[in-house]
């Protein structure tokens, strides 16, 4: 039997995910090579720069969320005398208190679509304390990390190839792939590098205008705060520039906030959307805004747990009744994403026992993150044709590559992009793997990479002295 093509198969063949691109492909096939032949190329272990996936990397869980997590997997031990010796008295409370919330205590058992009411109070309060206004435990829906949560936005939001979501270049493709994969047109707005990766609400309007001189109507506008792969934080100003352009145009604001821990400058303060919006005196009835958190950033790392959420607001009742009735689709998230979402938003606080030991955790791997950031940011600047703006927050870098014609023609004749032939070239030289610019979409002309701040701190000289050997090669090799 021969499959023929559908439409919908068309939309996955225009779906591409860079991340988990063809470098990382050729990168796991050279540690097999490596594996079963060490000594075979010029370097002993891959290093994968090329995902926020901390934990892979060799940073360490969050003590306790972990002791929760474990006791409410197995409350059986709860009632052990020597399962005081072992965990915290807090965790051992907080688990109990979240074993009550889920029906029948069983972490094995379905939840609500949405998640288990207990936990999205719990949550809701966090989003309370962090902004300073009431939000709804009814506006959370709880998914297996952000990204599930973003599809099932664009599949509500996309009609058709002629419906476009505004998106900001460069961006992280899980927006590229999802608009792909459910049929619409990304509409590209374009961060100015030279500003420190900026957004000005000129080009947004320009950027609006383009599309719907197209026949394409625009329904929603992405933006990712912290940036990825551009590392920036916006600022309050720029943030309510785009609030009021969301308003006055009618778009669902779509916020990704899965950084928000992760900001490494003092000048600067993330601030989520919602705050931004009912600061400025909107409410429910005046914008659309759903934002995206998840477990596996911050200083967290739980990628591999499947846990975030989204809320909701701004949206009529007929609508929250098809998010709804999408999610019931899926039944509901996994249990364990569930409660360490819970345990993000609602961490230990001044008086419980695991207080100092997890702001120690927390502060270390925080304080770590922004030392990596700065050592990698003065090393890609120092190297030739590369400059590089600062990572004021999230995981990554995004250097700019001012590579000779040389090099460009040569990636011509290999049939692929220039910073796709330099990634390559990386990887074949150092085993580090970093992800091509052309991956996250950007302006016509110019290369970049996005490198991530992840490997660990005694690993970090070993990444720029590989880094800085290579790339004084390649410029030998292909200087005009």
């Amino acid at each position: 039997m021969r499959v023929e093509i559908s439409k919908s198969d068309s939309h996955v063949l225009k779906c591409e995910y860079a991340v988990r691109g063809e470098i990382v492909t050729l990168a796991q096939q050279l540690q097999q090579e490596l594996l079963a032949k060490p000594g075979s190329h010029p370097f002993d272990e891959i290093l994968y720069c090329n995902i926020g996936n901390p934990q892979s990397l060799a940073q360490q869980p969050i003590t306790f969320f972990r002791e929760v997590l474990a006791l409410c997997d197995h409350p059986a031990i709860l009632d052990r005398s020597e399962t005081q010796g072992l965990f915290s008295a807090d965790a051992i409370e907080r688990a109990w208190q979240i074993l009550d919330q889920i029906p029948g205590r069983a972490t094995g058992a379905y939840s609500h679509s949405q998640g288990v009411k207990g936990l999205r109070d719990t949550i809701a309060a966090g989003i309370e304390a962090r902004d300073g206004y009431p939000a709804d435990p009814d506006d959370i829906f709880l998914t297996d990390g952000a990204s599930p949560a973003v599809h099932m936005m664009m599949q509500l939001l996309i009609r058709s190839e002629k419906d476009g979501i505004l998106c900001p270049i460069p961006q992280y493709p899980l927006y590229s792939a999802s608009i792909a994969l459910h049929g619409g047109t990304l509409v590209p707005y374009y961060l100015d590098e030279a500003a420190g990766w900026g957004l000005e609400p000129s080009e947004l309007k320009k950027q609006l205008e383009a599309a719907k001189a197209k026949g394409i109507s625009v329904r929603a506008l992405v933006v990712i705060n912290p940036g990825n792969p551009t590392g920036q934080v916006l600022s309050e100003d720029n943030q309510r520039d785009i609030v009021e352009f969301c308003k006055k145009e009618g778009l669902v604001l779509l916020a990704d906030e899965v950084y928000q821990e992760n900001v490494y400058v003092p000048d600067k303060k993330f601030h989520s959307f919602k705050e931004i919006s009912r600061s400025m005196g909107f409410g429910e009835k005046d914008i659309s805004l759903v934002s995206f958190q998840s477990v596996s950033k911050g200083y967290y790392g739980e990628c591999g747990k499947r846990g975030g959420y989204m809320e909701v607001t701004g949206f009529s009742p007929e609508i929250r009744e098809q998010i709804y009735k999408v999610a019931s689709v899926n039944l509901c998230s996994n249990i364990s994403g569930q409660i360490l979402a819970s345990l993000v938003m609602n961490p230990p606080k001044v008086g419980d026992e695991s207080y100092e030991s997890y702001s120690a955790e927390k502060d270390g791997i925080l304080s770590s993150l922004a030392r990596r950031a700065k050592t990698l940011e003065d090393a890609l600047n120092s190297l030739e044709g590369v400059t590089c703006n600062k990572a004021e927050g999230a995981m990554y870098l995004f250097p700019c590559l001012h590579l000779p014609k040389k090099a460009i023609k040569a990636a011509e004749a290999a049939k692929t992009a220039p910073d796709a032939f330099y990634a390559r070239r990386l990887l074949d030289a150092t085993g580090i793997v970093v992800v091509p610019g052309s991956g996250f979409g950007q302006v016509h002309g110019t290369w970049h990479f996005r490198c991530t701040i992840l490997p660990q701190e005694d690993k970090i000289p070993a990444v720029v002295s590989r880094l800085t050997e290579f790339h004084k090669g390649f410029m030998d090799e292909f200087r005009d």
